[in-house]
Order: structure tokens, then sequence, then C-alpha cells
């Protein structure tokens, strides 16, 4: 990694701890991201996406370790699906019966979805803030994700405090959402 990057990336992740929201490429398109514990920074995103907060996010890292309380509880057969699945662009919808992430992460579920990335951008900046962050695609609701970082700037202009440049994963869709403990497909 250049020292560019590296200082692009620590400039992200310091804008993150401090309760900002950005655009960064993910695996297929450019996503919005913040991290799960600054309310003000979801309810930010939220509005910028015109999301209902009763949908709920998706929380992704670089490790699985992140999630270990909600994936503890869970049959092997599922623990190992995930594992297969992971790192890459699958999303598993796993309960969350003890509140373990905040209820503006879930929505109105009594579950949440987490996915370990590997792209490598989202994977650093997890790193650097040591836990998972709130990814969403980089799009209005009802308008198609952004697959630039113009097409991001386009849609929310001076709303975010960061564009981290980069290339998206190479990805032609965005991650396959599957329920963990049915296998279920809410998004293939």
């Amino acid at each position: 990694m250049s020292s560019g990057s590296a200082f692009r990336l620590r400039r992200a992740a310091d804008c993150l701890l401090a309760g900002g929201l950005i655009a960064h490429p993910t695996e297929a398109v450019w996503g919005l991201a913040c991290l799960p514990h600054h309310p003000a920074a979801v309810a930010r995103l939220l509005a910028a996406k015109q999301r209902h907060p009763a949908k709920g996010l998706i929380l992704v890292a670089h490790d699985e370790r992140y999630f270990e309380t909600l994936l503890a509880p869970l049959p092997l057969v599922q623990r190992t699906r995930m594992r297969e699945a992971w790192p890459g662009p699958v999303t598993f919808v796993v309960p969350d019966p003890d509140g373990w992430s905040p209820e503006w992460v879930r929505g109105s579920h009594d579950s949440v979805a987490v996915r370990v990335s590997k792209h490598p951008l989202t994977c650093e900046l997890s790193r650097l803030v040591k836990g998972p962050l709130i990814s969403t695609s980089a799009n209005p609701a009802g308008a198609a994700p952004a697959l630039t970082a113009l097409q991001a700037r386009r849609y929310f202009g001076d709303e975010l405090d960061l564009y981290l440049a980069g290339a998206t994963g190479g990805e032609t869709r965005p991650s396959r959402i599957i329920d963990a403990l049915t296998g279920k497909t809410f998004r293939e």
C-alpha cells in the first residue's frame, strides 16, 4: 500500500471514528459507511438515502470474530455455510435476540445482517476502526447504486464527510442476502 493510500485510509477511519459518514468502494458498488455506535451518523445515512429506519442495515467487517456473539449460538452447519462464503459478497441475516446490535441497525427486526468483506479498502477501514462498519449501497431509495465515486458524489454532494478514492472489487451485483438459519435467499 502506498503512503498516499495509507494516509487516505487513516483519514477515512478517523472520520468514521469521529462520527462521520463516508462513501467508499465495495465489492460491486459504491457504499455509504458509518460506525454502528454513532446513532447521529446512522440517522444522517438514513436521511441521505431516504431509507426507512425499520428496514435495518448491514454490518460489514474484515474478520468474523467481530460477529462471534451472534455466530456462536448458531448450529455448526450454519456457521460452516457462512465461513465457506466469507470473505466475500454474501450477507447473512442472523438472529439477534439479545440486542447485540443497536436498534437503529436492526430496524424493526430481531435479527441483523452481517458480512465479512473481501474488498481491501473495506477490510482496512474495519481494521483501522477495530470493528464492523455499517455499509449500504450509495444511492437514494429507488435509484440505482452508484458504480463510481462521481455517481456517488452526484447523489450526495456535500451531505457526506468524505469520499474514499478507490475501485470496486469487480463483482457485478450487490451482495446476496441469505437467512443464516433457513438458507432462504432475500436478495440474489
